[in-house]
């Protein structure tokens, strides 16, 4: 059967995105940036997955405030990249896997998740800019990529408890695929940020650092943390994390830490990452 064997968290951060297409990686201001992922670099060189399952939200590039599913997921082979305004990011498309997706809909469908089924998307720096910073420039990404967009843009989002269910359920529709695949299951956005209003730039470390202790030791309490506690301690871009749950959730109990990063500042954004296995 198909199975889960690592989780992994990045924000994804769109000048993160800008800088890597522009050749800036090695000013003074990006280098720590992107030396913070040199590990998982090298990492997923031996760790390569069949499939990853992506966790983003959507950034008004395939969807509108005329249509925003709570949770969608890409059903489709091919996702090019979005035209975010200044041009598709000349990154590869992303191929999708599109058995494992349609099963993925079924499972989850059937265990009473109601959720969106897109079999035609682009994604854009959501998505793409956590696969460059894990895979680098690359001429094709050396894995398949199953979005999952989540809704953290318009109000009401999902409750983390809603996310950790959903990617509980994910777990169980991974492992009821009878074909041999590796999987990886992404969540991505956040950290504490906040990019308009008197408290643009916000930036708190306190809660990052608590919020990632949690979700490797402690993922039970951060289900019941209320959208009032994101906005007031990590800003009103904050609320990504709650996706970040979605991939703890994935990976059922007790996990290992293999790689925690932390950096301050990466535009005016709080920039976290974490990879982790299961435990035993």
């Amino acid at each position: 059967m198909a199975r889960i064997t690592a989780g992994l968290t990045t924000s994804h951060i769109p000048a993160v995105g800008a800088a890597f297409d522009l050749g800036k990686t090695e000013t003074d201001y990006w280098r720590p940036v992107f030396e913070g992922y040199d590990w998982t670099k090298q990492w997923i060189r031996q760790n390569l997955p069949d499939v990853v399952v992506l966790v983003y939200n959507d950034h008004a590039s395939a969807f509108s405030l005329e249509l925003i599913p709570t949770f969608a997921i890409g059903c489709a082979d091919q996702f090019p990249p979005a035209d975010e305004g200044y041009g598709p990011r000349p990154v590869p498309v992303v191929e999708g896997h599109a058995d494992l997706a349609w099963h993925l809909a079924q499972e989850l469908i059937l265990d009473e998740f109601d959720i969106t089924i897109i079999n035609k998307m682009e994604v854009d720096h959501g998505l793409t800019v956590p696969m460059s910073l894990v895979f680098g420039k690359v001429d094709a990404w050396p894995v398949r990529v199953i979005p999952i967009p989540v809704n953290v843009v318009q109000y009401p989002p999902p409750t983390g408890n809603r996310c950790y269910l959903l990617g509980q359920a994910i777990r169980r529709a991974v492992e009821a695929f009878p074909e041999d695949l590796n999987v990886h299951v992404w969540g991505t956005g956040g950290m504490s940020h906040q990019l308009q209003g008197p408290r643009a730039g916000l930036i708190n470390r306190e809660f990052d650092m608590d919020f990632l202790d949690r979700l490797i030791h402690d993922p039970e309490s951060l289900r019941s943390m209320p959208h009032l506690r994101y906005l007031r301690e990590a800003g009103s871009e904050g609320i990504e994390l709650v996706m970040w749950l979605i991939m703890r959730g994935a990976m059922g109990g007790a996990v290992k830490e293999l790689r925690r990063f932390y950096h301050v500042p990466a535009s005016n954004t709080a920039l976290g990452h974490l990879v982790i296995e299961p435990a035993g």
